[in-house]
Parts: C-alpha cells; sequence; structure tokens
C-alpha cells in the first residue's frame, strides 16, 4: 500500500519516468525542489475524462510516460503499489497502438545504438579527465602498436571509402546495410583501408587544432566528435569488432596529439563498449524524454518544460550510476512485474477506457443551467495560464474584513449589502458576490484545533473551532448547544424536540407510516435548520437531510452543523429559487423554522412546491399547528386556505405529548386533477415555457408546475427504495438518450458507476496516503451521475455533488439515486463557512474552469473552505495540475502525490496550518 510514508519529505517534489525499465524508473529523480511533477505523455484515460479532441493522438506516439513524485528510495513492492493508481487494463485499440509504437521505437533505437551510445560522454567527461591520467601510463605500450598499424589502415580505409559512397549512389543507404551483412572478406578490407585514410585525415585536422588549443577539456570534446564521425560510418555488423577498429584508429593519433588526448579516447570507447547494454534502457528513456519536452516547447508552459529539461539532463550521470548497480535479470523481473500491476490498476487505462469521452453530440441532449436559468451572471474571462513563470509566482495576505475567520465573500460583501434599496425580502441573506473574486485568505480563529472525528462530533466539539456562545445563551434550555468547559456540547435537541431528535424522528414516523425513513425517504430538506440536530439523528436511519438556513443574527448556526459533521449550506428562502432542482426531495421539514409561508400569495411555499417529489410530505411543526393565540389562529387560516388552493392534502395532525408541540403533515399531488378542477386559478399554473429546473439567480415565480403523468418523464413514478435505487438507472433514462459520456444514458449511468468504485477501492482507499477515519464532509466539484459519492456509499461520510452550471444538468439523476448536491459556478465563492470540509474532489474540472476566470482566486476558496489537515484530490490534464501544484505550494499545501501518464494526471494534497502574517487591504 502507498502511504505518506513511502513519500519524499513534504513540499519536496522528485520525477521518475517509467518507460522501458523499472530501473530507470526508480532511478530517475529530479533534484530542484519543487519541480513540476508532471510530463506530457498522451495517457489512456477513460475516456469521460479526456474532454479534448485530441485522444485519437494517442494512438500515434510510440512510448507512454509515466511519471510519479514524493517517491525517495522506493523499493520494487512500494512501486507496485504505485501502479494501483491506474485502472484495470482492458483491450482497447489506444492501447493496443502505443503497443506497436513501443516496437517500432525500439527498432530505431536499435539501429541507432551507435550515435546514441555517445550521447553521455560529454556528460562524463569530469569523471573522465581524473581518469585519464591514470591510464596514461598503461597506454605506453599501446602507442607504438597503433604507430606500425597507421599506414595499414589507413590504405584500407581509403578504399573502403570509395567503395562505400558509390553504394550510397546507386542503391540507397537501406541497401547499403542490407549489403554491409554479406559483404566479402575482399571488400571488408577495402572498407577498413577506407576508414583508415579518413581516420589519418582526422587526425591531421585534429593534431593542427590541438596545436591552436591548449586547453585539454577542448581537446576531449574534439576526441569525443571524431568518435562520432566514426561510429555514424560503421555499418552494422559485430559491433564490438567495429569498436576495437575505432579504439585503434584512435591509437594511431599518437604522434601528433599528446598522450592525454590519446588516452581519453580509448578510454571514452572503452567505457562506452562495458556500458552499452545498461546504458541503452536509459538513453532510450532519455531520448524519449527529450523528444516530449521539445514537443511541448510549443505549449503555453515552456518555460517549466524547459526547465524540467535542464533539470533532467543534470541527473543522467547518478541515473546510469545506479543503472549499472541492476542486473539484467532483476531488470526484467521488476519490468514484468510493474506491468502486471499497471493491467490491474486504476488510473489512466483500463477504467478510463471503459467510459468514452463526453460526448460533444450528448450536449443537444443536456440542458445546463447556464442555458436555462435567465439570470446567469455573465463571468468575465481570465487569463487560462496566468503563472509568471516562477515556481510559485503567487503572494498571499489575510482577508482584511469585518467577519474576520467567519468570512464568506458571497454573503459578506458591505459593499453591496450597502447598496440594496430594501432588505423587506432578505436580500441581505442572499448571495452578493463581488465583482472580483477575493485571492485573500482567511484566518484561523485563536486557539484552532484539529476536528474530534465522527460520531464524537454530533455531541461535542472544540469551543475555540467556532467560538460563538450567542445560541447557547438564548437556546440552550431548548438544548441546541451547551458551553461545556473547552467544548460545545450538543444534547440533541431543539426548539420543537427538546427531549431528543431521534423521539421526534420517531414521532413523524408513527404519524405517517408511508414515510418509511431510509426506505421509501431518502432525502430529505430540512429549513431552517437551527444547528442542524435533526438531520444529525437521521443518519441513524439512513436519510440524507440538506439543512440550510441563513448567516444571520443566530450566530454560525451551520458553522455548528459543519464542525458536527453534518451537512447544511447558507441559504435564505428570500426573492430567488433555491440552488436545487423541481421534483427532487422526498421530504421537506419546517420545525418552527420562521419562514412566514402564507405571505404574498404563498411565494415561498410554492418553491417547496416546486422542489419536493409528487407524492412527498411537508412537516410542519409550528405553533399555528397547536396553539390558539390571535396570531396563530390566523396564520393557521392563511396556511389553510393557501395549501387547498395548491390542491396539497392535509395528511394528518398528530400532537407529540413528550414535547408538547404538534405537526401538521401534508402531501403533494400525484396528478393535475385537482389542479383541472380548482374554481380559481390562484395560485396560477406557470407558463409552459418557465423551466422548473432552472435555479441559478432565478427570481421566484408564484405559479406551480405541473405534475409530470407521462410514465417516461421523471416524477411521474416514486424511484425505487433505497438503497437500490443507488445503483438502478432511472426509469425515465431511455436508451435513445444519448448520455453525458455517448453511450445510451442508462448505460452512461452504470458505466460511470463501475468506474468509480475501480478508482475508490484501487486507488483513493490505499494509494493516496489518506486517512479516511479523518474524513467526514466530503465535496464532490464536479459531479456528474454522482458515482464518486456512490463508491463511498459503505464509508461513515456524506458527500455534496456539486453540478457546475456550465457542465450538462445532471443533478436530478444524482437525487434520483438517492443522493444529494447543489448547483454552483466556481468561479464564485460557494455559500459557506470557512473551514467546512475535510475532502475536496474535482474530476476535470479546473481545465475547463480556467477558460471562464482565473485559477488563482478558485484555489484560494478551496483554501478558505477546507479545514486545516484536510484533503484535495485532482485529476486533470498535466498542463493545469502543473500550474495547481505550483498554487497550492505557494500556499504551503503538503503535497503528498502526484502521478501523471500520458498527459493526464493525479495530485493528492493537504492543507497546512500556514497563514500569511500581513493583511491586504480593506475591501
Amino acid at each position: 500500500m502507498l502511504t505518506s510514508s513511502t513519500l519524499i519529505p513534504r513540499q519536496s517534489t522528485r520525477t521518475s519516468n517509467d518507460i522501458s525499465s523499472a530501473d530507470s524508473h526508480l532511478a530517475k529523480v529530479d533534484p530542484r525542489k519543487d519541480a513540476p511533477a508532471f510530463g506530457d505523455a498522451q495517457r489512456d484515460l477513460p475516456d469521460d475524462a479526456l474532454k479534448g479532441d485530441d485522444v485519437s493522438k494517442a494512438a500515434d506516439e510510440p512510448k507512454q510516460t509515466v511519471e510519479t513524485t514524493n517517491i525517495d528510495a522506493v523499493s520494487q513492492d512500494d512501486s507496485q503499489s504505485l501502479s494501483l493508481l491506474l485502472p484495470e487494463n482492458r483491450s482497447d485499440p489506444v492501447v493496443e497502438s502505443h503497443a506497436e509504437g513501443e516496437t517500432e521505437q525500439e527498432n530505431i533505437v536499435a539501429n541507432k545504438n551507435d550515435e546514441v551510445a555517445t550521447t553521455t560522454a560529454n556528460e562524463e567527461k569530469d569523471q573522465k579527465e581524473d581518469e585519464t591520467q591514470q591510464r596514461t601510463e598503461e597506454s605506453a605500450g599501446a602507442e607504438q602498436q597503433g604507430k606500425e598499424e597507421t599506414d595499414q589502415v589507413t590504405k584500407e580505409s581509403n578504399q573502403n571509402q570509395e567503395n562505400q559512397q558509390q553504394l550510397q549512389e546507386t542503391t540507397g543507404d537501406q541497401e547499403i546495410s542490407d549489403q554491409a551483412s554479406t559483404e566479402t572478406e575482399e571488400t571488408r578490407q577495402q572498407r577498413e583501408e577506407t576508414e583508415g585514410n579518413k581516420s589519418q585525415d582526422q587526425t591531421q585536422q585534429i593534431t593542427e587544432e590541438a596545436k591552436k588549443e591548449t586547453s585539454q577539456q577542448e581537446l576531449e570534446i574534439e576526441s569525443h566528435e571524431n568518435t562520432e564521425q566514426s561510429q555514424q560510418q560503421t555499418f552494422e555488423g559485430d559491433h564490438q569488432q567495429a569498436q576495437q577498429e575505432i579504439v585503434e584508429s584512435k591509437i594511431s593519433e599518437v604522434n601528433s596529439i599528446p598522450q592525454a588526448a590519446i588516452q581519453e579516447a580509448i578510454n571514452d570507447e572503452t567505457q562506452q563498449q562495458e556500458q552499452q547494454e545498461p546504458e541503452q534502457q536509459t538513453q532510450t528513456t532519455d531520448n524519449q524524454q527529450s523528444q516530449e519536452i521539445r514537443e511541448e516547447e510549443n505549449k503555453p508552459d515552456e518555460n517549466e518544460e524547459s526547465q524540467q529539461s535542464e533539470s533532467m539532463a543534470s541527473q543522467n550521470k547518478e541515473t546510469r550510476q545506479q543503472s549499472e548497480e541492476k542486473g539484467s535479470g532483476s531488470n526484467q523481473k521488476t519490468q514484468n512485474e510493474t506491468t502486471t500491476e499497471v493491467k490491474g490498476e486504476t488510473f489512466p487505462v483500463g477504467a478510463h477506457s471503459e467510459i468514452p469521452k463526453e460526448s460533444k453530440e450528448s450536449k443537444k441532449t443536456w440542458s445546463t443551467q447556464a442555458d436555462q436559468s435567465e439570470n446567469e451572471k455573465e463571468r468575465r474571462k481570465g487569463e487560462s495560464n496566468s503563472m509568471d513563470g516562477s515556481i510559485y509566482g503567487y503572494t498571499w495576505e489575510l482577508c482584511n474584513v469585518t467577519a474576520g475567520p467567519d468570512y464568506i465573500p458571497c454573503l459578506d460583501n458591505e459593499k453591496a449589502l450597502r447598496q440594496l434599496r430594501t432588505t423587506k425580502h432578505y436580500e441581505h441573506r442572499e448571495r452578493h458576490c463581488p465583482d472580483e473574486s477575493p485571492s485573500c485568505l482567511v484566518p484561523l480563529p485563536e486557539g484552532y484545533r484539529r476536528s474530534i472525528e465522527w460520531p464524537k462530533s454530533r455531541d461535542k466539539i472544540w469551543y475555540h473551532n467556532v467560538p460563538h456562545t450567542k445560541l447557547a445563551e438564548v437556546k440552550g434550555h431548548q438544548n441546541w448547544v451547551k458551553v461545556t468547559g473547552e467544548f460545545l456540547t450538543f444534547p440533541g435537541g431543539g426548539t420543537q424536540f427538546i427531549h431528543g431528535a431521534l423521539h421526534y424522528i420517531d414521532f413523524i414516523q408513527q404519524s405517517v407510516p408511508n414515510i418509511a425513513w431510509g426506505k421509501r425517504t431518502r432525502v430529505i430538506l430540512d429549513v431552517g435548520c437551527g444547528v442542524a440536530s435533526f438531520g444529525g439523528y437521521l443518519f441513524e436511519r439512513d436519510v440524507l437531510t440538506m439543512s440550510f438556513a441563513p448567516k444571520d443574527e443566530h450566530e454560525a448556526q451551520v458553522q455548528f452543523a459543519l464542525e458536527r459533521g453534518i451537512p447544511a449550506i447558507s441559504a435564505v428562502m428570500g426573492t430567488q429559487r433555491l440552488p436545487f432542482p423541481s421534483r427532487v426531495f422526498d421530504l421537506v421539514h419546517c420545525a418552527r423554522c420562521r419562514v412566514p409561508w402564507h405571505v404574498e400569495g404563498g411565494a415561498l411555499l410554492l418553491e417547496l412546491n416546486r422542489v419536493l417529489r409528487p407524492g412527498g410530505y411537508f412537516v410542519w411543526s409550528a405553533t399555528p399547528v397547536y396553539q390558539k393565540l390571535p396570531e396563530d389562529v390566523e396564520i393557521w387560516k392563511a396556511m389553510s386556505a393557501l395549501t387547498v388552493s395548491m390542491c396539497w392534502d392535509l395528511f394528518t395532525i398528530k400532537n407529540d405529548k413528550l414535547n408538547s408541540i404538534g405537526a401538521a403533515i401534508y402531501r403533494k399531488p400525484t396528478s393535475n386533477e385537482c389542479y383541472d378542477n380548482r374554481k380559481q386559478n390562484s395560485p396560477p399554473m406557470c407558463k409552459d415555457e418557465d423551466d422548473p429546473n432552472a435555479a441559478w439567480y432565478v427570481p421566484l415565480q408564484s405559479c406551480m408546475h405541473r405534475v409530470p403523468v407521462d410514465g417516461t418523464e421523471r416524477g411521474s413514478q416514486w424511484p425505487e427504495e433505497w438503497p437500490k435505487r443507488l445503483e438502478t438507472p432511472p426509469f425515465w433514462l431511455n436508451r435513445s438518450q444519448m448520455g453525458v459520456y455517448g453511450k445510451p444514458a442508462p448505460d452512461d449511468f452504470s458505466a460511470d458507476y463501475e468506474h468509480w468504485k475501480r478508482v475508490v477501492t484501487k486507488s483513493y482507499l490505499t494509494g493516496l496516503g489518506i486517512s479516511w477515519s479523518n474524513v467526514r464532509n466530503v465535496m464532490d466539484m464536479r459531479a456528474v451521475y454522482g458515482g464518486f459519492a456512490a463508491a463511498l456509499r459503505d464509508l461513515q461520510v456524506w458527500v455534496l455533488n456539486v453540478v457546475n452550471i456550465d457542465s450538462p444538468d445532471t443533478l436530478p439523476i444524482i437525487y434520483e439515486r438517492g443522493l444529494f448536491g447543489i448547483y454552483h459556478d466556481w468561479c464564485e465563492s460557494f455559500s459557506t463557512y470557512p473551514r467546512s470540509y475535510d475532502l475536496l474532489h474535482a474530476d476535470h474540472l479546473f481545465s475547463k474552469l480556467k477558460k471562464r476566470c482565473k485559477l488563482a482566486p478558485v484555489i484560494a476558496e478551496i483554501d478558505r473552505i477546507v479545514k486545516p489537515g484536510g484533503k484535495l484530490i485532482i485529476r486533470d490534464d498535466s498542463t493545469t495540475m502543473r500550474e495547481i501544484e505550483n498554487i497550492l505550494k505557494s500556499l504551503h499545501w503538503e503535497i503528498h502525490l502526484t502521478f501523471s501518464k500520458n498527459k493526464e494526471g493525479i495530485l493528492s494534497a493537504q492543507k497546512s496550518d500556514w497563514r500569511p502574517a500581513t493583511y491586504a487591504a480593506s475591501f
């Protein structure tokens, strides 16, 4: 298992490339402290992840490059564990094309072994200078012998050169190579004479240059150039004999070249011959890497790639030394084992290949929130590559705002709030995002400590993490929250369930048995949730609760919920629709939620009607249900008239004697019969062109949408019972509809689920060094079908699925399978408190996002909402990953692991406790 113990010291990034040899994979390490961790070889990622148009180019590339970082001294077992980051292999045309490319490349490399063998000579010159002096004395005897053989070699070389030129003119280079294998002894001797003559001419030239140059280093370089020229003219055949002939020609230079230079040439050729086999694999890796770097130079990250190329070149000597220590048998064994692991892992090849890329044709089928929402804000477009070329390039300061450690940019925009004309409809509690997204960091509360783990956190949290006491003062008698030493404790009560939430939950179930917590009723909405104890205890009934409340005078109530490990968002029922699709919640709950449902034609209750599933229940536990005060009586009459006109059925009214409260439970109709039979069209039915799913910055509409009655339309039937609904494609996904990834929609759904199960099981749970016992609050920043959240079902976590406004609107599918989520635009701040989440997951989000806005403010937003010690998992193209990695390092995040293949990669990072020392200018 790849854990943090197998990684190099944090903040140090190294790179290793695995092409044809496990040895070179283990040996090539980038020495730069913070070098980008990704290469640019094309990866055979799932078509769901590859969103570009150049997927087919993978088949044309002869090699695949694998890069890993944060591995200092990886053993053979660790290498196998790392390979678990790759997806299961399957028969795939792109993969087969890579295999054919590898064979072609091996043939090319074999034909150019002589030429490649000399590429490392210059890199070893420092070491050889020391060895030259030691071996000079040993060459004295060979000096005389070389002198005697010069004449003979010269004659043979002259004749051979003439024959060679004639053959090249008539038959070409390839025919010369073929004829060389069948040459007669006489032809070979003639060639040797020609080479000898050529060597003598070269010797004279070197002699003249040597007289003019006094530097022994320059003589050494010229000697290597002569070696390269001789090797280029040597035919394929007996390689060892050819090398010996070159050595002999070098000895002939004794009379005119200093002994040191002569011995240098001999040493060069001898060492090249001895190191030929172990170096071939390393040299092949270097050539492949150089080719990739040259290709990448045409891209925006030219400076970074140039730095990476120079850093890799500086490591050649270390790589060769490590390679020489490996036996050929060990090399083959390691390589075979690595290949086996790659075929069974979850990152780049198999699992992704089973899911096609996001289909262009599917965009015609799926609408987006940006298309649907009438008042969708136009986003400014930022530079897609805002890096300044340095490894970090960012300066951070603390946010200088009144909200301090609790700063939510879109809810604490004081400038926008001062310009509001009215706050009658809670406009001051709605989103008002700054025109320029903040790039400052939120400070930590004094005395902040790492959160208590679930389930203990449901009952108590550290006081200094949310240092607010007002709720304890005004709601302590109702068992909301109490201050107990260094803790804030939560007895589990609420305004309507002082004696505990579990009793109240059972009371609702007994009132309407058909609610069937955790079976028929799986996803619910809790309005005005307080500290969210109702939703927190519903986990024991296998129910997911989307709790929300405004950021108001009830100090940090949503922040309490999130610190406890209970899902919640900051939102208000004001002038805009809630950020959810229509007809998705199985039940809506309001316990003294302080929402005036009956006013202004019931606009707010009509919004609940929009998001409530046909046949779903509205539980209203409030004083007008059971008290007879004049105000309560008036509200009850108004609510009764409104709900009748909305065709809601008052299913039952029940009293809870223990808590001395009562609840009225309504049911939404499952047909349009009541709507059609109403005497008055009030509230009116919505116009046909009004899209009930449009929810991003859309004003409230005081109207009702008709209930779907077509058996193939969403909302016409109740979903499967939980947990079957998690794995079952929704009934309204038909095979004639194209899925997001180009398959028939039900097949797309199933393939996505299987894909994420493999990724989570084989990579995320064991391969990223994450202690999942410390993870409770999770967000999938770019969910599609909710497959990632579904794959985490057996863990003690909850996942908020975010569907981006410019992505296919798949959020109804997520709710249909018993999960929950929200619409959002990541060019804006999220409606949650700082330090809300333990883990964020982003699959190919940022490469799309940076086309619309700058990445630095987005990463600053991630830093805001992730807890200290929290984790981030990113999957994206390697170019985007390098940019994000640099931003995270500038924020002092700890990069636990980066891994890339075929221009696609994965990154795992952890937030530290670091905060800047200075404050930004006030907004």
